[in-house]
């Protein structure tokens, strides 16, 4: 087991938990309980909450899933804005992946 991210808050932490899933791999977060001591230890890389990949096997490809996750949300991607759905034409907000109405993927999903 390796961890492949380094998450602000146990939220940010199952989003990217959830993202891998989606894509096959296994993942689990640790240290969530930790953040809600905040105030109390220091948030460092020791007690903010992080995300594993359970088979070593897929560590490689969780973290190129993971480059193309951050890539997606900076300023300027076409994937940080809101999306109408091809197949019933919902407006979506930008961080769907699959359209609420109607269940379609995102175009340019792979």
């Amino acid at each position: 087991m390796q961890q492949v991210y380094l998450a602000a808050d146990p939220a940010d932490a199952h989003l990217v938990k959830g993202f891998l899933e989606s894509h096959g791999i296994e993942a689990i977060v640790r240290g969530e309980t930790l953040f809600a001591l905040r105030g109390e230890v220091p948030l460092t890389a020791d007690t903010l909450p992080t995300v594993w990949i359970v088979d070593d096997g897929a560590v490689a490809r969780a973290r190129e899933l993971l480059d193309e996750y951050h890539r997606s949300r900076a300023p300027g991607s076409d994937k940080g804005r809101p999306w109408r759905c091809p197949k019933c034409g919902e407006q979506l907000e930008p961080q769907f992946t699959n359209c609420w109405q109607c269940g379609a993927t995102r175009p340019g999903l792979s």
